[in-house]
């Protein structure tokens, strides 16, 4: 399981190109969906509203090289490391799962279209590294669901409560431990083999093709917001809020967490 790559050996049962054109389809659902999103909710046009208001109400302007330097501040702190998260262990939870599924799905992209079949060998370190990013979904996913999550942590509701704004989360641990499972067994030559990869395509279908009713999207979204926040920092405009208290970006908060009666 940690060493082979599982989608070379599927292509002894079913053709590399069919396997290459489902990920390439996965892909444009994230594009397209993320753009029906954004039309549908109209993101972008507020988004560049909001920035030209701000450009109006500053108190000053921001120049090119320092809307540059902000843009990476926004991705060391907010994307890099989640500094928007108060709670350390809910900042740790997010922070396993976004790696881990960027690890699972370069790992996955490159095992299919550059390592297709057994004839040629994939590097033992992609498959495991695989199982890692895989496992790390789990770790973060699972813990944020059953542990950390405000209506269970916070509010006392039961953690197999669900709405539609777990699907993205749902569909996640779905998708990447049907996978797991899926490699773990034998991939040619059992029923239950079969059955798993028919429900790992399944959810990682959902996963994928539901990005205009999901949160899936919110990946994007979070660090144009972010950067906007400090560029209305920076000029002055703040979004029409007060001055905050000074208080550096630290690791965590000293409040206390929430919970329920």
């Amino acid at each position: 399981m940690f060493t082979s790559n599982p989608f070379a050996e599927l292509s002894l049962s079913l053709s590399p190109l069919a396997i290459q054109i489902y990920v390439a389809v996965m892909i444009f659902l994230v594009a397209g969906g993320t753009l029906v999103d954004m039309i549908h909710k109209r993101s972008a046009t507020y988004f560049f509203a909001n920035w030209r208001n701000a450009q109006k109400k500053g108190t000053h302007q921001v120049g090119g090289g320092e809307i540059l330097s902000l843009a990476v501040q926004t991705a060391v702190v907010e994307v890099m490391t989640s500094a928007e998260f108060c709670s350390a262990r809910r900042r740790i939870s997010h922070l396993i799962t976004m790696y881990g599924f960027l690890i699972y799905i370069v790992t996955t992209v490159i095992m299919v279209f550059a390592y297709p079949t057994p004839a040629t060998p994939t590097p033992t370190v992609l498959p495991l590294l695989w199982c890692i990013g895989a496992l790390m979904v789990c770790l973060g996913g699972y813990g944020f669901w059953f542990f950390i999550r405000v209506d269970v942590a916070a509010e006392g509701n039961s953690p197999f409560r669900i709405m539609r704004a777990d699907l993205f989360i749902l569909s996640l641990l779905a998708s990447v431990s049907l996978g797991l499972i899926w490699a773990y067994l034998p991939v040619t030559g059992s029923s239950w083999s079969h059955l798993l990869l028919g429900l790992y395509v399944v959810a990682t279908t959902v996963l994928f093709g539901s990005i205009p009713w999901s949160k899936f999207s919110h990946m994007f979204f979070k660090p144009a917001a972010a950067l906007q926040k400090r560029v209305e920092n920076a000029n002055g405009s703040r979004s029409n809020l007060p001055v905050p208290a000074d208080k550096p970006e630290t690791f965590g908060s000293a409040r206390q967490l929430p919970r329920h009666y």
